[in-house]
């Protein structure tokens, strides 16, 4: 294993207040930018772009993505203007083949999955970004193998920031009041925790449905979906680490995951 290999992050990214505030998480995402290698590009994989078949970013200039709605103007004003890298796009074609990834040239850009991390990490946004999406007809185990195929851009310079939540039931919500965590929710989290190094056949965060909390901690996989990606990247060898974690409103997981 060579030092230039570069980390693979998943972020907790919870709300898209977390912009605009300055929290713990912000602080540990901001860190993160501040300590690891500089990426020459990165890779970014969000819950926010879950589409029909697989695409990738492939613009000179991804627009920045508003998706989302009910929050202060100064959220809709923010910008995060990174270039993209079409050579990048290309290479990603490339590693995930014979799976077709289709080249968007401007439908989509940088949703807030992936620019509400990036612009506590490198608020410069003078990085080049490239973003991935999520196809949601396929079964968990083929994320987890687009990871490995993906892993191979680690070796050249490019981080793979990955953003979702591990946990993430908007209908269970504690708005206010008590916010302590659901026992399900806080049961489940653990569970993804004790099994980030797990090695072998059958991984139980590929095959996560089998926890017994899991339906209520994802009744949708798609904020899921996005840390089985850094999980397949990993060599086996590398250190997985935890930059931060929590549990907010009872049922969001902001846990954060560094492999290597």
């Amino acid at each position: 294993m060579t030092t230039s290999r570069m980390p693979a992050l998943f972020l907790g990214h919870g709300s898209p207040m977390n912009v605009l505030e300055e929290n713990r998480y912000t602080a540990a995402w901001r860190q993160l930018g501040e300590t690891l290698p500089r990426p020459k590009a990165i890779l970014a994989i969000s819950a926010h772009w879950y589409t029909r078949g697989t695409a990738v970013t492939a613009m000179e200039f991804p627009k920045t993505i508003h998706d989302f709605g009910g929050f202060p103007q100064a959220l809709f004003d923010t910008q995060y203007p990174a270039p993209g890298s079409p050579a990048l796009a290309a290479q990603v074609q490339q590693l995930l083949a014979p799976t077709t990834v289709t080249a968007d040239t401007g439908e989509w850009g940088l949703d807030h999955g992936s620019w509400g991390v990036l612009i506590k990490m490198y608020p410069q946004a003078d990085i080049p970004v490239v973003q991935l999406s999520i196809d949601g007809t396929q079964p968990a185990e083929y994320h987890f193998e687009l990871g490995r195929k993906l892993a191979a851009l680690r070796e050249q310079g490019v981080m793979m920031v990955a953003s979702g939540n591990v946990v993430h039931n908007l209908r269970k919500v504690k708005w206010q009041g008590d916010t302590s965590p659901y026992p399900w929710a806080e049961s489940f989290n653990h569970y993804v925790r004790d099994n980030l190094t797990y090695r072998g056949e059958h991984h139980p965060l590929v095959n996560f449905m089998q926890h017994e909390g899991a339906a209520l901690s994802n009744p949708t996989p798609e904020h899921y979906l996005p840390l089985l990606y850094v999980l397949g990247s990993w060599n086996g060898e590398e250190p997985i680490g935890v930059p931060i974690d929590g549990l907010e409103m009872g049922a969001l997981s902001m846990l954060s995951v560094q492999v290597g």
